[in-house]
């Protein structure tokens, strides 16, 4: 697995003009992001359901999820997102990652363009 920080803007779907950008953990064991849940109220951004998540010690917890759109550099794309709670460390996930077209090279440390495939 590799990792590395990266800064992304996180951005009400509902009104664009709220947005933030967030320092974020890049883990390519991680699917999904999870955004502070005090940045998405700020936002104005509401979970939509609750769902429970396995860590990978195997402990199960609950959290709270919607949708947000990221953009990182020219790209701008929509992407279900985990309301971290206290303690919880703000990741963006490989299924937000690769919506905006990257993923991350785990040898240096550092996103790459992902070819956009169809089919």
């Amino acid at each position: 697995m590799g990792l590395t920080y990266i800064k992304a803007t996180v951005i009400n779907p509902a009104d664009p003009s709220k947005r933030l950008k967030v320092e974020f953990l890049v883990d390519s064991g991680a699917m999904y992001s999870v955004v502070p849940k005090t940045i998405l109220k700020k936002l104005g951004i509401k979970s939509r359901e609750t769902e429970t998540f396995t860590l990978a010690d195997g402990t199960d917890i609950t959290r709270k999820v919607g949708n947000a759109l990221f953009a990182l550099d020219h790209s701008e794309r929509a992407s279900p997102i985990i309301f971290g709670e206290k303690g919880d460390t703000p990741l963006l996930g490989m299924v937000s990652l690769e919506a905006l077209g990257y993923i991350l090279d785990p040898l240096r440390r550092e996103l790459r363009p992902l070819p956009m495939v169809l089919g």
